[in-house]
């Protein structure tokens, strides 16, 4: 049995992400302020999936930035599991070096001490064994996002950034790809922060999700899943949908 098969304890200690960011303004480009995020306050528990979800330009992805250190100008503060321990990102586009085949690629991520480690387990269940040797360029965009997925669960993170990783993809890649995501998190259960337009791959993927007002952001509603992942049918999604949309108008 393959090793990613075997659910493990989450990476790293067992502490939540904590994000509390009480106010982000930024210089527009014609010189004015601009409020980004008035105030907004989540968790996500150790080991869980959680999604931001938001009307375009509400500042999720500045939550992300602000999050992954890229962003320190902000009023707040910030707790990170593991204290300071791996954190990984996925970005809308894969971000491949194009000279690089995907395993040098996914293997650049790898610290000195784990540079030979055995990664066969982490392709074969992201559908990528036979594209190793394969560069960039001969890959379409739902294989080079799998690359993507495969360099950052590569690391072993403790946290798991994903801005949109799905986007622009069509709804038959994109739910094919959102079950690989499943599996090779559910093996490794890593706290992971996703944030998406998509109601419906939230609902899919997420133990909580966190819904935002438009910006200045601030917080409309969290809402927590219970339903195992494995019950997530039709006839469930055909039930939860809506009732969500309902309930967060104006969100989506």
């Amino acid at each position: 049995m393959s090793n990613l098969s075997k659910p493990i304890p989450p990476a790293g200690d067992q502490d939540a992400l904590e994000v509390e960011i009480r106010g982000k303004t930024f210089r527009g480009a014609d010189g004015d302020a601009v409020r980004a995020i008035d105030e907004i306050a989540f968790s996500v528990a150790p080991g869980s999936f959680a999604t931001l979800i938001g009307p375009s330009g509400c500042g999720k992805t500045t939550t992300l930035r602000i999050i992954l250190g890229l962003d320190r100008e902000f009023d707040g503060r910030l707790k990170l599991p593991a204290g300071g321990g791996r954190i990984a990102a996925v970005f809308q586009e894969p971000r491949l070096l194009p000279w690089r085949t995907v395993e040098e690629n996914v293997r650049l991520a790898l610290s000195d001490e784990d540079t030979g480690r055995d990664l066969d387990d982490l392709f074969a269940v992201l559908g990528l064994a036979e594209m190793r040797s394969r560069y960039p360029g001969e890959l379409s965009l739902g294989l080079a996002r799998r690359a993507a997925l495969a360099r950052a669960f590569a690391i072993r993170p403790s946290l798991l950034v994903l801005d949109e990783p799905f986007v622009s993809l069509d709804e038959q890649t994109a739910s094919r790809l959102r079950t690989l995501l499943t599996d090779v998190w559910s093996a490794r259960p890593t706290t992971a922060l996703m944030v998406t337009h998509n109601l419906r791959e939230a609902v899919q993927l997420s133990d909580r999700i966190i819904f935002l007002t438009e910006r200045p952001a601030r917080m409309r509603g969290v809402y927590d899943i219970t339903t195992p992942r494995a019950d997530r049918d039709a006839r469930w999604r055909e039930a939860t949908l809506p009732a969500l949309a309902k309930r967060y108008s104006g969100v989506l």
